[in-house]
């Protein structure tokens, strides 16, 4: 049994996580003199009209002593005879959902409460879940508030069957229920002689006896590199944490993604040389060949780790906005960092029935099985045999917000095994050839706005130039290619990112491109500026909306008006103006001629 247990407190709001710890600590006598004193000091001030609060050891925020809940992640550190403890008290409300998940990350066994007198709720069913997810596999469900139903033994079996149902979705090794009091101490520390119908442990001795230790399933040895130290030319050293098996001086070792191979002759543990080191020492090692190895690349030996770019994920959704197939992200795994799109959500988790629901859409808090695909290849493992390899983030690529938290069930074959084939005809002899720089001139704007007319005025100059050119345009473009895409969110993005790969096909070509797509968000733009890379011009057409309503050359914003369109942009959907395009110009103040003019004018440096 390890002699460190980090544990985690959850449940819903109100459920009396930071008073069971609070009173745990003061019953154990491990605070010190001063602690206790202002604990009674504050509890004279505080929601319990004198009566001694002991949530205000936990709760230290002052939105948190005022409100009565907990806000943020308080940590505490104590250690009893029997063993030492590291715990996360987490909030219980909705709200602060992904404080919870992060508290639960780091956790070995998770302290869930139920309120006696009001049963498994659904927050306590979700946290139970982000538990599992987190790969906490050992759980004591603390039925509190006792003295609330007169410690009734019919309220404690209650609670005891919804909640063994709800286990048996989980894959966990152990789980305790124990009745108790927070606030009155019942079964905290001490055995209450107010329910002898219970004859188990307290919370506090079940804590100090309980063994969390497991042989890991990954036996194979797995090191992401974080660092190459490189203090003079003749030492070169990857530094990293071993998160799996071990590793000695000899072993043949293989570097992810390059799949190049090596022998280890050097491992220091700081600066002391050592023959081997296992999972939890954080080391440098030395090969005997120079192979390119840099931060993200991960050196293995016997392990079940694949390089892919495609994998079926469970996220944990905790952003505001809602998630959608097709949106793009930064996804961090261990030290590496990929552009990855979410290609398609194939259910989310009903967080009180456990059942698989279809959905086009996830929002916050809610838990989904996804499909991801990668930017770059990818090093990974299944969570459950490696957790380092296994557990990654989605952070928002224009805010740069965690968007999401989630672990790998499996990796795609289908993406296995695609690799890009370098031709021997190039995109720069084909530029060469046609004399001209390929280009993606991404016009944007409302609808009305001149976007089309421009793009075609700007072509025929280009044109008469005798370059080669292509016009893809909103309308024409659903007419054929993306004909099967409707007008909701998932599909918009989708149009998007198939006129940007098309766009992109055509630079190859050696073409200058011209797209007329209102496309109205910040980061689908982002997305087409990312796939075409360095050769793509943004172009803002920024005619007011009462300009565009005038025209109305397809009476689309008419119905809009009407209500007989959804999600028309300018009306019921919002238009994000480009913070910081290329080119801009307002279509109402100029003729087209006088427009292009402009356009043309200051193209021509790019072209």
């Amino acid at each position: 049994m390890d002699s460190l247990l980090k544990f985690i407190t959850c449940g819903s709001v109100d459920d009396g996580k930071s008073t069971l710890i609070g009173h745990m600590l003061y019953d154990a006598k491990l605070l010190f003199t001063d602690q206790e004193q202002a604990l009674k000091l504050d509890s004279k001030v505080g929601a319990r009209e004198g009566i001694m609060d002991y949530s205000l050891l936990l709760d230290g925020l002052m939105a948190e002593r005022e409100q009565g809940i907990t806000i943020d992640v308080a940590y505490r550190y104590f250690t009893t005879d029997h063993r030492s403890f590291i715990v996360a008290d987490t909030p219980g409300h909705e709200e602060y959902t992904r404080n919870m998940a992060v508290g639960a990350s780091f956790a070995e066994l998770a302290v869930i409460l139920v309120d006696a007198s009001q049963g498994v709720l659904a927050q306590t069913r979700r946290h139970t879940r982000i538990c599992a997810l987190m790969g906490i596999q050992h759980f004591v469900f603390a039925i509190n508030k006792m003295d609330l139903v007169d410690y009734s033994e019919a309220v404690f079996r209650k609670c005891q069957k919804d909640i063994k149902i709800l286990l048996a979705e989980c894959n966990c090794k152990s789980a305790a229920l124990i009745p108790v009091s927070a606030t009155e101490g019942d079964n905290v520390t001490t055995a209450s002689s107010r329910m002898p119908w219970y004859r188990g442990k307290t919370i506090l001795s079940y804590l100090e006896q309980i063994d969390v230790s497991a042989d890991p399933s990954e036996t194979g040895f797995s090191m992401p590199v974080q660092r190459v130290c490189r203090p003079n030319a003749d030492f070169r050293g990857f530094q990293g944490q071993i998160e799996s098996g071990e590793i000695a001086l000899g072993d043949e070792i293989t570097v992810l993604p390059s799949q190049e191979k090596a022998a280890v002759c050097a491992i220091y543990d700081g600066d002391k040389l050592v023959e081997k080191r296992s999972a939890g020492h954080a080391v440098t090692i030395q090969l005997d060949t120079e192979i390119d190895i840099s931060r993200g690349c991960v050196l293995i030996n016997g392990s079940n780790a694949v390089v892919n770019s495609m994998f079926s994920v469970t996220l944990l959704w905790m952003d505001d906005a809602k998630l959608v197939a097709g949106k793009n992200y930064i996804l961090k795994l261990g030290t590496q960092s990929v552009p990855a799109m979410v290609m398609n959500i194939k259910y989310k988790i009903d967080v009180n029935t456990g059942n698989e629901v279809y959905a086009d859409a996830i929002y916050k808090n809610e838990i989904a099985l996804c499909e991801i695909t990668t930017g770059a290849k990818l090093v990974a493992d299944r969570f459950e045999n490696n957790e380092a390899l296994g557990s990654l983030i989605l952070i928002d690529r224009i805010t740069h917000t965690t968007s999401a938290c989630g672990v790998i069930e499996e990796s795609i074959g289908r993406g296995r095994d695609l690799t890009w084939h370098n031709m021997d005809i190039t995109k720069q002899f084909r530029q060469q050839q046609l004399g001209q720089q390929a280009r993606t001139i991404w016009f944007t704007g409302l609808s009305g706005a001149g976007k089309s007319t421009l793009a075609n005025e700007i072509e025929k100059r280009l044109a008469a130039m005798g370059k080669h050119t292509m016009l893809l345009d909103g309308d024409n473009v659903r007419m054929g290619l993306n004909k099967n895409l409707g007008f909701k969110e998932a599909d918009r993005i989708e149009n998007i990112r198939r006129v940007a790969e098309v766009a992109k096909l055509m630079n190859d070509a050696g073409l200058i491109v011209l797209t007329s797509f209102i496309s109205p968000f910040i980061r689908d733009r982002k997305q087409a500026r990312d796939i075409i890379g360095s050769d793509f011009i943004e172009i803002y057409v920024n005619t007011p909306l009462e300009e565009c309503e005038k025209r109305d050359p397809k009476g689309l914003y008419a119905s809009a008006r009407q209500g007989k369109l959804d999600s028309f942009t300018g009306i019921s959907s919002p238009y994000e103006a480009p913070e910081h395009p290329d080119i801009t110009i307002d279509a109402s103040k100029y003729s087209i001629e006088e427009c292009a003019d402009i356009v043309f004018e200051k193209l021509k440096e790019r072209l």
